[in-house]
This record gives structure tokens, sequence and C-alpha cells, in this order.
């Protein structure tokens, strides 16, 4: 695993995990990636240092405050919405018409898709994290 920070077209900056220095370079040919904040399409490496350790190995670094946000984040919305996977944009749409009743959810949209529900006036966020499910 590598880890880059990352810059959108509109000076967002964020950090994201690849499985390879390759991985990146596939995802970021194919537009695949998008920002944090804005959710734009032009992402590229922003300078980094090096990680470097100043503590014993022994000793684990401590969570950051986003970090510590971010995890309690993850754990209000899997204890207060369901988890419905890839039919996310079906159920939203479904809860949108009315055909099935309102409930918090998560689960996993496309870029593409996710813009679709935005444009159609289906209110949803990106999470900054993926789902435990689809984890590996």
């Amino acid at each position: 695993m590598i880890r880059y920070a990352l810059s959108c077209d509109k000076s967002h900056q964020f950090d994201s995990w690849f499985q390879s220095a390759e991985a990146w370079d596939k995802l970021s040919a194919s537009g695949l990636l998008s920002c944090a904040v804005c959710g734009s399409t032009k992402v590229s490496k922003a300078l980094m240092a090096p990680a470097v350790r100043h503590e014993p190995a022994s000793l684990t670094v401590a969570e950051t405050a986003a970090e510590r946000d971010i995890a309690a984040l993850r754990q209000k919305v899997e204890a207060e919405s369901d988890y419905v996977g890839l039919a996310f944009v079906a159920e939203a749409r479904a809860m949108h018409a009315g055909q099935i009743p309102e409930r918090s959810i998560h689960g996993e949209a496309r870029l593409d898709e996710a813009r679709a529900l935005l444009e159609d006036g289906i209110p949803v966020a990106p999470l900054p994290f993926r789902p435990r499910n689809s984890s590996n």
C-alpha cells in the first residue's frame, strides 16, 4: 500500500491510499479519481515529504484529530443507517419517488451515478471512508 498526498484543480488537498504506484497510474488515467472535498475529477499528486518515524518502532503513532473525527463519523453512519451496497442508487431513487419508505442508507455508487442523483434533486454526499462490507 502507498499513500499519496493529492490535490484537485480547486486546490483542495487530501490523502488517499493505493494498492501500488501502478494502481494510482491506472485510476488516474481512467478518470475514476475524485476530490474528497468537492468531487472534482481533476486530481493530481501533491508535493510530499517522506514520512520519518521519530519514535521507537514499538510505539504506535497517535491518531490525528481528523482520523478520530472520521472514525466517529463511520461509527455514527454505521449505527444510524442501513448499508445497501451496490443497490444504493436504486434505493435512493425509490425513496425519492415514494415507492419505498424513507430511511437513512449508505452504500456505493460510481461518481457518474452520484452526480445523476444530485442533478435529479436527490440529496447524497460522499463519505470519507469505504464501507466495511466492501473492504478487504
